[in-house]
C-alpha cells in the first residue's frame, strides 16, 4: 500500500446496492479479546453489522464471550468463542511463529508473569484459521493485533491479516504501571510489518505508531471509527432515569468513560469546582473503573458530593448526552474517541482536551468545540463556561457527526479488508 486515507470523502450509500451487486460476499472475521464496555467494542459491532448487511459472512471471534455489548451483536453475525490454553503453550506458539522475534519477545511476552491475556487463545485461533479459512481477519487493539499476526503465520493459509491500532501508544508505554509495556516497541517494530494492512483511527495515532515502530507513514492507513448515527439518535430519545434531567433542572456537565487515569476525570472534577464557583451546575460521570474511590474522595474533599453523580456503566449514554448542557472529554490520550462523535450526534455541545490523538481531527481544530490543554482544569472550566453561555447550533454538531456515519466508514474499511478493493486517497 502506498497512500494513507482519512476515509471521509463523499460516498454513495452502500446499503442501497442491488442483489446482483452483493453476490461477491466474502468471509470476514473480526478478532477481539471480548466485548467489554468501551468505544472499541461499539465500533467493531457497528462494522460487523454493516459488513453482514453487505452480504458478507462475518465471524466475531472472542477470547472471552462476555461484555455488556454481547446482546447487541447482530443476529447476522456469528459469535465464536475461543478456547483458552495454558499460557506457556501460547508463548511457545508465539515464539514458533518467528524465532527472530526472540529478543524483542523476551521481556513483554516470554518472561512476563502477566503476558497479554490473548496469548492463551493463540493455539485455538490458529486452529480456527486453518479450519475456516476466512478471506480476511480484522483485529483491533495491540494484544489482539500481535496474536492475530502470530496466528496468521502459524496457520499457513491465505487469510489476510489487517490490524487496527486504536490509540496513541507512546503515552501508554511511558506511563503504564505494567512494566512489560515499556518493552513493547521493539516487538511491534518486528511483528507489525507482517500485516497485510495497518490501520489507525486517526492521523495522530498513525504518526505516533510510525515514530514508535519505524514503519513508514505511507504504510499506515487512517480510517476513523464509525458511529451508527441513526441508532445513537434513536436511543437519545429514550427517557433518562435520573432526577437531574428535568426541564427546569440546573445545567448538567457530562463525562463518559472508564474510571481510569487515562480519562483524567480528576481534572474534570477540579474544573467543575471552578465552574460551580461561578454558576450553579451539576456534573454526571458515566462509567466504571478502578479509580472510583479516588474520584469519590476528591469530590468529598472539594465539597462537591451533592452536585456530582457517578451512576456507573450505562448502556444508553446517548439519552444523557441529548439532555446535558455540555459534554466534556477530559482524556490525557485517546485514539479516535467515539464518545465525542456520539455527543455531537446527539446535538450536545462539547469541550475536549487537545490530547493525542483524535479530538482535534474530530472537532476540526476547535471549529466544533473548544480544545484545551491536557490537565489544565482552569482552561477546561473557562471553556465549559463559554459553551454554557454560547453553545453551538445543534444541527451544526449533528452535521459534523454525520461524516462519521457507519455506512460511509464501513465502505472505506471494506476497500482495505477485501483484496480486490483499494482505498481512495482522500482526507477529512
Amino acid at each position: 500500500m502506498t497512500a494513507h486515507s482519512s476515509g471521509l470523502a463523499p460516498l454513495p450509500d452502500p446499503l442501497n446496492k442491488t442483489g446482483d451487486e452483493l453476490q461477491d460476499g466474502k468471509h470476514l472475521a473480526i478478532f477481539l479479546p471480548s466485548l467489554a464496555g468501551g468505544g472499541v467494542a461499539r465500533a467493531m459491532l457497528y462494522l460487523s453489522e454493516a459488513f453482514a448487511d453487505r452480504n458478507h459472512r462475518v465471524d466475531l471471534i472472542l477470547c472471552q464471550v462476555s461484555g455488556p455489548y454481547l446482546d447487541s451483536v447482530s443476529p447476522k453475525v456469528k459469535v465464536i468463542g475461543l478456547k483458552g490454553r495454558a499460557k506457556w503453550l501460547g508463548r511457545l506458539h508465539a515464539l514458533s511463529a518467528d524465532f527472530g522475534s526472540l529478543w524483542s519477545m523476551l521481556l513483554p511476552i516470554l518472561l512476563s508473569s502477566r503476558p497479554p491475556k490473548t496469548i492463551g487463545y493463540l493455539p485455538d485461533l490458529v486452529d480456527y484459521l486453518r479450519r475456516e479459512k476466512p478471506d480476511t481477519m480484522f483485529t483491533a487493539k495491540t494484544p489482539a493485533n500481535l496474536t492475530a499476526l502470530w496466528a496468521g503465520r502459524l496457520s499457513g493459509g491465505t487469510t489476510r491479516i489487517v490490524i487496527n491500532e486504536q490509540t496513541s501508544l507512546s503515552p501508554i508505554l511511558k506511563t503504564s504501571k505494567k512494566w512489560r509495556w515499556r518493552f513493547l516497541a521493539p516487538l511491534l517494530r518486528h511483528v507489525y510489518p507482517w500485516a497485510d494492512e495497518i490501520l489507525t483511527v486517526s492521523d495522530g495515532v498513525a504518526e505516533d505508531l510510525s515514530l514508535l515502530t519505524g514503519i513508514h507513514r505511507d504504510r499506515i492507513t487512517t480510517i476513523y471509527n464509525p458511529v451508527a448515527i441513526n441508532q445513537v439518535q434513536e436511543k437519545a430519545g429514550i427517557q433518562v432515569d435520573h432526577p437531574w434531567f428535568t426541564p427546569d433542572a440546573l445545567p448538567v456537565i457530562l463525562g463518559v468513560g472508564r474510571l481510569v487515569p487515562q480519562k483524567d476525570f480528576i481534572c474534570l472534577i477540579k474544573a467543575f469546582e471552578r465552574v460551580r464557583a461561578v454558576r450553579p451546575a451539576r456534573l454526571v460521570i458515566l462509567g466504571e473503573g478502578r479509580i472510583r474511590n479516588e474520584l469519590e474522595e476528591l469530590s468529598k474533599a472539594l465539597g462537591l458530593t451533592q452536585d456530582i453523580s457517578m451512576p456507573g456503566f450505562v448502556e444508553n449514554p446517548f439519552a444523557f448526552m441529548a439532555r446535558s448542557s455540555v459534554f466534556v472529554l477530559s482524556s490525557a490520550w485517546e485514539g479516535c474517541p467515539n464518545v465525542l462523535i456520539e455527543a455531537l450526534a446527539c446535538g450536545c455541545p462539547v469541550v475536549s482536551t487537545d490530547c493525542p490523538s483524535g479530538p482535534s481531527e474530530i472537532l476540526k481544530k476547535g471549529s466544533f468545540g473548544p480544545l484545551v490543554p491536557v490537565g489544565d482544569n482552569k482552561a477546561m472550566a473557562e471553556a465549559i463556561l463559554k459553551v454554557l453561555d454560547h453553545p453551538l447550533d445543534q444541527e451544526q454538531l449533528r452535521a459534523r457527526a454525520s461524516e462519521f456515519e457507519v455506512g460511509r466508514i464501513s465502505e472505506k474499511y471494506l476497500q482495505l479488508l477485501l483484496p480486490t478493493k483499494r482505498p481512495s486517497n482522500s482526507s477529512n
